[in-house]
């Protein structure tokens, strides 16, 4: 945890792409640490609710609540999916619009995957 709070330079500034978009240093880091948790917690709590609902459908043991329950757990299964192949899909869909021009999808790969921001202004760092 503090390697992430120590990368999170908050006098630094940062620039992406050709025209010049520039913005502070907390943003893109900041930005970047809430799609990861994202990423990672949103589906994995989805399949374990979906889990937790089926068993205690079984428990119950009623066909009714056991169907419900499988339902459920296929559609948290999906949401999971769909939480998990956002991020790439937008990527791509950005990736195609842009065609040449890497300005977005430089600032793109500066807020998700916190690459190709590159350093105007260092203060020092602000912790």
């Amino acid at each position: 945890m503090m390697n992430i709070l120590a990368s999170i330079n908050t006098k630094q500034t940062y620039e992406c792409g050709s025209l010049g978009l520039s913005f502070s240093g907390m943003l893109p880091n900041i930005v970047h640490i809430i799609i990861t948790v994202i990423w990672i917690v949103v589906p994995i709590l989805l399949v374990v609710f979906g889990l937790l609902d089926l068993a205690k459908a079984v428990m119950a043991q009623k066909e009714d609540e056991i169907k419900k329950g499988q339902q459920t757990l296929l559609k948290r299964a999906i949401a999971a999916i769909i939480v998990f192949f956002v991020i790439p899909l937008i990527q791509i869909i950005i990736n195609f619009v842009s065609g040449e021009d890497d300005t977005i999808m430089s600032c793109f790969n500066c807020f998700v995957n916190n690459k190709s921001c590159k350093a105007v202004n260092d203060q020092g760092n602000g912790w």
